[in-house]
């Protein structure tokens, strides 16, 4: 790839960015809102797993979630936003989706979890990849700006 410096201007792609940051940023969102009514629960299953501080664990996880979650769906400092939720998905991955451990339907419903989970990552590294798009508070911040951006676009090889 190589790198082109573009005036701000949307492309397609930046709908599309928006679109993705609104699908990933909900799952935290959501997420860490409902850790909020259902408390217990969820300090009871982050103790079964014998993990220290259980309940500060559970709050970092919610401030986490719901933060970080805002800030992508926002595209606010969105990369960032995105690395800490990748970096965070590693731990809970292994330690809550441990499909290797139990056996039968069990084993199928935490291997198709631990896979979202990485499915998720993915998305993830492509937003600290390629940024928020325009469509978001750091495109606006560019935009008002009036700055150029650098931004990677594949170009195309005629292959003979």
């Amino acid at each position: 790839m190589e790198r082109e410096l573009r005036t701000v201007r949307p492309y397609p792609s930046d709908g599309l960015a928006l679109a993705g940051r609104i699908l990933l940023g909900a799952i935290f969102i959501i997420s860490g809102l409902s850790k909020i009514p259902s408390w217990g629960v969820a300090l009871q299953m982050i103790a079964s797993k014998q993990l220290p501080l259980p309940e500060l664990l559970l709050g970092l996880a919610t401030v986490v979630e719901i933060g970080a979650g805002v800030a992508l769906l926002l595209g606010w400092r969105a990369r960032g936003a995105a690395v800490l939720l990748f970096l965070y998905l590693v731990p809970v991955t292994l330690f809550f989706h441990n499909f290797w451990s139990y056996s039968g339907g069990e084993r199928t419903l935490q291997l198709i979890m631990f896979l979202k989970n990485l499915s998720i990552m993915g998305g993830m590294l492509g937003v600290a990849a390629n940024g928020p798009g325009l469509y978001s508070i750091d495109g606006r911040r560019a935009r008002r700006l009036e700055t150029d951006i650098t931004v990677e676009r594949p170009r195309l090889r005629r292959v003979s």
